[in-house]
Formats: structure tokens, sequence, C-alpha cells
């Protein structure tokens, strides 16, 4: 997380360019209106927003967006809510929408800091997932990382008891923090011992196995609430 002096707010994110895609832009334009929520400060009511009653997963970052389609898909049973602030990722994630038919997904384009804040009722959500936030690799920069006990706090007001919360991250020394941090939160309970085997739902990106044949590691934290 950042500390934003100009707006005396911590931020989850930073701001970075990039560039839209013709296809991108008009998903953000043809299907942005149905599954594009605006950020308001007020509660969502997730039932009318999907149309039914179910169970929600909240993903912080979803990048691109193309795990959050395939777990999407793979979980017809329950609706998900991807945040993500760059819009070429939100565009992404629309037009993978449009091509796959994907109805129980939705997604805010807004610091997920605030969503969770004014949006997401307390002991509403059955599960979050963050997957590779930025690592902040260098030793002075960690204080800006995400992952850390007042945000873990915040999460676990926000899930229903016995939601979890799905960390995965490529950075070893990102991943002892996560651990250290969960584990420090006496609300969660972990359900391994130590890291976990990946979840079937969460496939390997094209950069995960990329890594994976260069021996380089991915570590999966799942933490259940008490």
């Amino acid at each position: 997380m950042l500390y934003d002096p100009t707006e005396h707010r911590i931020r989850s994110f930073v701001t970075r360019a990039g560039r839209l895609s013709t296809a991108q832009a008009r998903a953000l334009e043809e299907l942005g209106p149905k599954y594009l929520v605006e950020y308001a400060k007020a509660p969502l009511d997730t039932a009318a927003v999907f149309g039914r009653k179910a169970p929600v997963i909240l993903e912080i970052g979803f990048g691109m967006g193309n795990t959050t389609i395939h777990i999407a898909k793979e979980m017809p049973e329950k609706d998900f809510i991807g945040v993500e602030v760059h819009t070429p990722g939100v565009g992404s994630l629309l037009k993978q929408i449009g091509e796959e038919g994907v109805t129980n997904l939705r997604a805010i384009q807004h610091d997920a800091v605030e969503v969770l804040d004014h949006m997401i009722a307390d002991g509403s959500l059955a599960g979050v997932h963050v997957f590779f936030p930025d690592p902040w690799h260098k030793a002075r920069h960690n204080k800006r990382r995400l992952i850390q006990g007042p945000f873990v706090k915040k999460l676990c007001d926000k899930l229903e008891t016995g939601g979890y919360i799905h960390l995965a991250t490529d950075w070893e020394d990102y991943a002892v923090q996560m651990l250290e941090v969960l584990s420090a939160e006496p609300a969660l309970q972990n359900t391994a011992e130590g890291y976990a085997p990946q979840p079937a739902y969460r496939p390997l990106t094209k950069f995960e196995n990329r890594g994976i044949k260069l021996g380089h590691g991915v570590w999966d934290l799942v933490f259940t609430k008490r």
C-alpha cells in the first residue's frame, strides 16, 4: 500500500501508463455499461448486480484478466468481482467476457482500498484473491507492498466466517512476508503447514510456466476466517 500525501490516504496501487488497444476500447464502450460497476460510496447490492444471490469472490488487481476469466468459468455457481485500476486491463477483461460469454463476473475500475471501505459490506465475501501483487523487490520499497497487517485485517472484516484469502507470488521474500502477516492475524487460520499446494482452480500463467522451466518458484497461501 502507498501513502498518498496529496490526498492523505492509503492507496493500493501505483498508476502506470498503458496503451489501450482498439479491441479493448471497443469492449469498454460496448460491454462496460453491463459489466463495469461504477465506484460509489455506498454498499454494493450484489444480488441486484448479478440478478441472483450467490457466494461472492473479490479479486484485487486482476491485471489483464486471463486468470479471472478462467476461474469464473470454472465456478459458475459463484459470482466474481474484479478490481483493477489500469484501463487496458479492464478493457482486456471486458473483451474476454464478451468472447467467452461469462455472466458471473463484474469489474470495478478503482482503488481496491476505497472499494473495500465503501462498497463491500462486512461479512459479505466468500473469498478474496490477490495474485502476483507488485513485489516492490527493493528492500527500501517493501513498505509499499499491498499485503500488510492493516490491509489483511480489512480483508478479514469483509469475509464471512469460513471465507478464505488466497494469495500467490513468485517472489520468495514476499511469500515469506505474506506468510508472516497472515499467520499474525488472529481471525485467520492456515489451511496448510506453511504454503499451500496450488489450488486446482488457479491456472498457471504463461509467465509462471516460463519461470518454472527456469527453476523459479511460485508460492500460494490459503487462509480461512475463523
